[in-house]
């Protein structure tokens, strides 16, 4: 990858080995460090894709850092009793890896904060764990399926990098368990990007292609489409010809966007649409006008999560109906992972034994066990060391009362968190 190669610099406690003693120790001792040390101000660096591509994904994010800044009004109080100040910087990835790495290599090596968290999204965590990594930083992440984010690295065990969300099976069985409740000939045609998260999901050995066979389906696979493409005419006319009542994969917003109007264009009508990613916004459902309505999708939050913010006490209704009345638009599904991950990362700070050290921040993240406004978040080893794996549903976009689309959930075959709030049905081109 570009951007492994790019930023591999010498680790901080390299340099410093590789220092001559005085130099060190007058870098070490001067002033100004002690000043810093003295103040007690804690630095998070978190890092979301705020603009470009996957933009969506990060549209909760400043909004709920503000939140957050707000709640605790700029202290934190640790384990150890004392209180420090606590500043969250901020950084767009610009939803590009290259620029997620060098944001993240900054933070570490020029901002010396305490904390990284990457919030959302493939292209910004997996490039910032890298960084968080080989630099030694302890780092929480959310909002991508785990494998994504662990197995590009070699899927071993990691030292300072951990992260919750879903697994790519559970929402692999999600789509197949939303197809189980339609009447279809069980053909279904996959849509992949050229990027890692299509490489992902398109996997052969751990990618959809693998539960949608042994539950019988009969799977058709074109070429991989280059991402903000114009034309999905080839992909359409291979899943015409197969047959397929079923549409699976992962895109983003505007290439489904793309590809759903020119399936109506050139009358090609599936019983089911359910893409990972693009349909998980109203927005993006909105801006496919009348095709939106039936689209399926995976659910990582809702405001039925009967969870509590561990910061705020508010319930994920709560969270929701705020972020509505405040903002003037729908919530949406990063909001409640937006407020998880920083629930994690004050609670680790607030555990650790010394909040300016980023090895004492790593031993109480490791040691995380909290109830969160998405779940209960715990490592416990299992499905992975750095890894905790948090509730997913099957949903449908219908239409809505205040808002021109809702999100139902129509299916629980993963997690049987709470029932389904109505039955999926076929989308009506």
């Amino acid at each position: 990858m570009a951007y492994i190669n790019k930023l591999i610099r010498p680790t901080r406690r390299g340099v410093l080995r590789g220092m001559g003693a005085g130099l060190a120790a007058s870098v070490l001792g001067s002033p100004a460090v002690l000043r810093a040390q003295t103040a007690g101000k804690i630095r998070m660096g978190y890092i979301t894709p705020e603009t470009g591509p996957l933009g969506l994904f990060g549209e909760t994010d400043g909004y709920t850092v503000q939140k957050i800044r707000e709640a605790l009004g700029g202290k934190l109080q640790s384990a150890n009793g004392d209180v420090y100040e606590i500043e969250i910087l901020e950084r767009d990835s610009q939803s590009n890896p290259n620029k997620a790495a060098e944001i993240a290599g900054d933070l570490i090596l020029n901002d010396e904060v305490h904390l990284l968290v990457p919030a959302s999204t493939t292209d910004t965590i997996l490039p910032a764990m890298e960084q968080a990594e080989l630099y030694e930083t302890p780092s929480i992440s959310a909002g991508a399926p785990w494998q994504a984010v662990i197995m590009p690295r070699g899927g071993g065990e990691f030292d300072w990098t951990y992260h919750f969300f879903w697994g790519l099976d559970e929402a692999l069985n999600t789509f197949v368990g939303l197809w189980n409740g339609l009447e279809t000939n069980r053909k279904v045609g996959m849509l992949f990007p050229q990027n890692i998260d299509g490489e992902t999901w398109g996997n052969e050995e751990y990618g959809l292609p693998v539960p949608t066979r042994a539950a019988g389906y009969e799977v058709t696979i074109p070429g991989y489409f280059q991402p903000r493409t114009n034309d999905f005419s080839a992909q359409i006319a291979t899943f015409k010809q197969a047959g397929c009542d079923i549409v699976g994969g992962i895109t983003y917003p505007d290439d489904l966007k793309t590809f759903v109007t020119q399936c109506n264009q050139q009358g090609f009508k599936p019983k089911a649409v359910t893409v990972a990613a693009a349909l998980l916004f109203p927005g993006s459902v909105e801006a496919m006008g009348p095709l939106g309505n039936g689209m399926t999708t995976e659910v990582w939050w809702t405001p039925a999560f009967p969870f509590k913010s561990s910061i705020t006490g508010q319930t994920s209704r709560e969270i929701a109906d705020q972020w509505e009345s405040e903002q003037n638009r729908q919530w949406t599904q990063p909001l409640g992972y937006s407020h998880s991950v920083l629930e994690v990362a004050i609670d680790v700070l607030k555990r650790s034994a010394d909040p300016l050290d980023r090895e004492a921040n790593r031993e109480a993240l490791a040691s995380t066990d909290l109830e969160t406004v998405v779940g209960h978040i715990n490592f416990s080893g299992q499905p992975h060391k750095n890894v905790c794996t948090t509730p997913i549903f099957g949903g449908q976009w219908v239409k809505g009362e205040k808002w021109p689309y809702d999100l139902k959930i129509v299916d629980n075959s993963v997690n049987q968190l709470f029932e389904p709030q109505q039955k999926i049905v076929a989308l009506n081109w």
